[in-house]
This record gives structure tokens, sequence and C-alpha cells, in this order.
């Protein structure tokens, strides 16, 4: 039974299982908690991931075929676009638009988890249905995903703002990109791609915690603790790997409507495009780039999705069970 402590939010920890679980003694966390977690596995991750990420934003970005064989455009491959990157930007490249990242990263984690922990617990407790089901983590971990994007969306337009742009650059730092956008686009300029953002983040966000809930108990079967890190790390790099194939077109169709308006620092790249609204960029991006236009940078994608998900899982299990373990001493 739940250890009692006064507040509707508090959570039990079952060997590193993710989501509420009334069903095993342990040590109740605040929602605070829940989020401080959530942030701290963000940023850990955030850190680590980076270069794949802006490697995978030009790659989304490029109007030509990315292609080895056919090459087309600037970038044609992934680690021929390192390489490029590295010469002709330096290291410090692979981190452009880290902070607003960091800032996306630990916002959208917390909000994410705290709703997360929050949903499966008013599950649990106002309906007839188990929290620790896979059907139940799809829809709680949507629904809190959901909420995550729409609280962070502008700092992931900044993010892609950033990661896109080239040298000379045309955002010096956070604030002037901030006065500029608002000045030049307006505000409503900060949330470009949030519908194709919300229709894909639902699907996204609910497959990782239903192939995640999945995969965790078929590696982790009796709960144990002595591989419970490593089976965490495995679990949500695989769900993260599903997750992002099956849902990868809105992703793209996102960063190509969040760089409008930002032609000019996208002309040395190649080709650039003006999107008006999500159902233009779909066709237009079926008409001249076919069906593969839709999958480009999926192989970096793909690899970041596996580090991005096997490590947030990993690290927001590992803070969880930190601050159970400060809190029992």
């Amino acid at each position: 039974m739940l250890s009692s402590c006064g507040c509707s939010f508090c959570r039990v920890i079952r060997a590193g299982m993710v989501g509420y679980n009334p069903n095993s003694p342990g040590v109740a966390l605040t929602p605070e908690e829940a989020a401080l977690a959530g942030s701290a596995a963000g940023m850990v991750t955030r850190a680590l991931i980076s270069p794949l990420d802006v490697v995978k934003i030009r790659f989304q970005l490029q109007i030509e075929q990315v292609s080895w064989r056919r090459r087309q455009g600037k970038y044609w491959g992934l680690w021929q676009a390192t390489r490029c990157i590295m010469t002709e930007e330096g290291l410090p490249a692979f981190w452009k638009g880290h902070v607003p990242a960091q800032l996306l990263s630990v916002c959208y984690g917390a909000v994410q988890f705290a709703s997360f922990e929050a949903l499966t617990e008013l599950v649990h407790k106002q309906t007839a249905y188990n929290s620790q089901t896979p059907g139940v983590h799809f829809i709680c971990g949507g629904l809190a995903a959901c909420s995550a994007t729409v609280a962070c969306q502008p700092l992931d337009t900044l993010r892609t703002r950033f990661a896109a742009q080239g040298e000379p650059k045309m955002y010096h730092n956070l604030r002037h990109a901030v006065a500029t956008m608002f000045r030049t686009e307006g505000p409503f300029t900060f949330y470009r791609g949030l519908t194709p953002t919300l229709v894909a983040v639902f699907p996204y966000a609910g497959l990782q915690f239903f192939f995640y809930n999945i995969l965790k108990k078929l590696l982790d079967p009796q709960d144990t603790k002595s591989k419970g890190g490593l089976h965490s790390l495995i679990s949500g790099s695989c769900a993260g790997v599903i997750s992002k194939t099956m849902t990868y077109p809105f992703d793209l169709i996102k960063k190509r409507l969040q760089v409008g308006g930002f032609e000019e620092a996208r002309m040395k790249f190649g080709q650039v495009r003006t999107y008006h609204g999500f159902v233009d960029c779909v066709l237009r991006i079926g008409r001249e780039e076919r069906l593969r236009g839709f999958f480009k940078g999926l192989s970096p994608s793909l690899l970041k999705a596996a580090l991005s998900t096997g490590f947030t899982f990993f690290w927001y299990e590992f803070f969880i069970n930190a601050i159970v373990s400060l809190k029992s001493s």
C-alpha cells in the first residue's frame, strides 16, 4: 500500500518503473520532485545528443536530396555532414542553439514527467484501469507531451533557428533572436509548426511510454534492481527508435515551418522554400521531393532518438532513485 503523505500526487518507486504505481511500498514523491528529476534528465540528455540534433535539423531543412549516391545538396551523408560542419563552422557549431535547447529540455522534461505522473495517478484513482498498463501509459504519455509542447514551443522554435543558421550568424544570442523575431515576424512566429507538432507528439510520446512499459517488463519481469539502469537504457532506446520511425514526417514538416521567414540565413545551404501552412508544406514536399522527402535526416534522427529516449528514461529513473535515497536517509 501507499505510504501516507497527505499529498494527492504522491507516488511510489517500484524498481525504477515510470508512472504512478500503488502496489509497491516506497517513498512518496511530490510533484516538484518529479519535475526536478525530469528537468535534470532532460538537461543531461540534451548536452549529450546536441551534435546529432544539429545534423538532423540540417538534413531536414535541405530541399535537395540527401543521398551519397546522388550528391545534389550541401549535405549527403551523416559522416560527410559532420566533417563539413566541423570544417566550416568549428566544433562549437554542434552546440548551436544549446542555450534555448537546454531551456527547452529542462522545461519540457519538468512538464512532461510531472504531468505523466499526475495523469497516471488520476487514471488509477478515478477509473477502473491499472495505471501501469501499456495502454494507460500511451494515453497519459501523449497528453503529457502535448502539455509540455504547448508550454515549450517558443524555445523549440528558437533552438531550430539557431541550429539552422550558418556563418555569419543572423542571431547573435538568445536575447537578440527573441527581439528580432518578435519585431520582424510578430509573436505568433514562436508557435510556427505547432499544429504538426501536436499532431505528431501525441502518438510519438505515447508510443515511447507504451513500448518502454512493455520492453521494461519483458527485460525485467521481476522488477529487480540489479540491471535496472541497463534495462531502462535498452528499453528507452528501442522505444525511441520505434516511435520516431512511425511519426518522423511530422517532425520534418514542423522544422520546415519553423524556419519560415528565415530564408536569408538559409541561402548558402542550397534551395529555400516558403510554405503557407501545414497543408501547403505537405503538398509541396510530396510534389517536389516525393515520399523520400518526408524522411530526410531519418538516420541521424533514429540514432538521436535511440540515445535521447534511452538516456531520458535512464537519467529520469536515476534521479528519481537518488531523490528517494535522500528522503529515506
